[in-house]
């Protein structure tokens, strides 16, 4: 595992990060996820994205693009609470949310937020699974 530190440095080096693990670990993104990426890509022009597809471990068909968890540090967020936060989110997300997505869980925060505290709730498998306690902004 990497220490808060040392993830704390790679993320000042990379500047714009996105992390992702696609459906079911293989490697491949579907439509879905990657218009999830685009739209808030395009939205809120995010420092860190990180976006993960959890329809595996549903009661849905292999493949399924139904559940996702989205972490997003964006200086958009800047004076928002975090409901207005979340509706920036949803409104870019809104033809998903329409019709493929079923869950969205999402987590916001400010680059001064994430200067704070640079972990996510989330486990990044590429970062060796940091895991926050829940229940923080």
């Amino acid at each position: 595992m990497l220490s808060g530190q040392l993830v704390r440095h790679l993320f000042s080096m990379a500047g714009r990060v996105c992390l992702s693990r696609s459906s079911a670990g293989l490697g491949t993104i579907g439509p879905v996820e990657a218009a999830i990426r685009t739209k808030l890509e395009q939205a809120l022009n995010p420092e860190v994205l990180e976006l993960r597809n959890e329809s595996d471990a549903h009661a849905v068909p292999p493949g399924s693009e139904t559940h996702f968890r989205v972490a997003v540090v964006s200086s958009r967020f800047e004076g928002l609470s975090p409901l207005q936060r979340h509706r920036l989110v949803h409104a870019a997300l809104s033809e998903e949310l329409a019709g493929p997505v079923h869950a969205l869980a999402i987590q916001t925060r400010t680059p001064a937020q994430w200067k704070e505290n640079p972990q996510l709730d989330m486990s990044p498998p590429c970062l060796g699974g940091n895991k926050k306690t829940r229940g923080t902004p």
